[in-house]
């Protein structure tokens, strides 16, 4: 069966148990080629052991998957050679160098020395670790081992990253550059399929998003189409002259519609906002009735008032949990 080449994943009904608990109860999932998927949930919810059987690392005990179109159960091997595993803890050798790391995955690879010692001291710029490079492991901060073990998937230039929680426990600056690492890595052809527990990085840096919870995907989209499932975006306003605030609520609900909420301090309106063209009209309004502003925004829900609709819990209240009892299972 010819599969369409459009999908770097597809994956159906996945199921893995691990005695009585099922880590993995039906997941579905379909990552489209050139693409960063977001698959958002708490330690514990499945994360982990869904990339670990699309990476052909576990057996799934049912559904299907595919990647680029070949099976993950019949054709483990091809699989294997069209993606790369970051996975949350570092699989380099700390007694080593950064050099001597990525010259022997190079070589294991099947690099040649010529071409194992290039693309090592390409990766090393790349992640910004020369300078450090022949320093021991075992002196690297977590943010520097991080990168270099993002650097050593990447040594074959897989078509498909998996990124396991690439950036928990890392400072916001190193955040920060692993995000801008990420996308480079997208705006050169490859595709990214990215699990995280931080709200912020999934809006950040997903096309697409699944809310994964209790082993199941209970939500699938866009950012803006999850935070448009949960509520209406509201309109905040603050008037330069306080005693301007009735008038200003009438016009707001003449020309919106919509009741507005006074702040207690009584100088900030907030209103549901159902349509943008209506809001230039009731700007015209307010210039017109000499009602000035002195700050507006647009408040969009946010991807943990999403969560914590589709749940009934946020991503924060499961971490204190059982958070380490699937990457056990997982490793066993």
């Amino acid at each position: 069966m010819t599969r369409s080449s459009e999908w770097a994943v597809e994956a159906h009904g996945l199921v893995k148990v691990f005695g009585d608990n099922r880590a993995v109860d039906g997941v579905d999932l379909t990552v489209r080629a050139g693409a960063v998927y977001g698959v958002l949930g708490p330690n514990g919810a499945g994360k982990t052991t869904t990339i670990s059987m699309l990476a052909t690392l576990l057996k799934p005990d049912a559904g299907e998957a595919f990647i680029f179109g070949r099976d993950i159960r019949r054709e483990q091997q091809v699989v294997r050679q069209l993606l790369g595993v970051t996975a949350q803890f570092a699989s380099v050798d700390e007694t080593l160098s950064a050099n001597e790391n990525l010259m022997i995955f190079s070589r294991l690879l099947g690099l040649s020395g010529r071409e194992a010692k290039r693309k090592t001291a390409e990766l090393l710029e790349e992640f910004g670790l020369t300078e450090a490079a022949k320093r021991p492991l075992k002196k690297f901060s977590g943010g520097m081992r991080r990168r270099l073990d993002l650097a050593a998937s990447l040594i074959a230039q897989p078509p498909l990253i998996f990124l396991d929680e690439p950036t928990t426990g890392l400072d916001p600056r190193t955040r920060a550059q692993m995000w801008d690492t990420i996308r480079r890595l997208v705006s050169t052809g490859s595709t990214v399929l990215l699990t995280t527990q931080y709200l912020d990085e999934a809006d950040q840096l997903a096309d697409r998003i699944a809310v994964i919870d209790r082993g199941r995907v209970v939500a699938e989209g866009t950012a803006d189409e999850l935070k448009a499932s949960v509520g209406e975006s509201s309109l905040q306003l603050r008037l330069t002259d306080p005693a301007d605030i009735e008038d200003a609520r009438r016009a707001i609900q003449t020309v919106l519609g919509v009741d507005a909420v006074v702040s207690p301090e009584g100088s900030r309106i907030t209103a549901p906002m159902r349509s943008a063209d209506t809001v230039t009209d009731l700007f015209v309004t307010f210039r017109e009735a000499g009602i000035h502003l002195s700050e507006m925004s647009v408040q969009k829900p946010t991807l943990d008032e999403v969560f914590l609709t589709l749940t009934g819990h946020g991503v924060e209240d499961e971490k204190a949990g059982d958070e380490s009892v699937e990457e056990e299972k997982v490793n066993a």
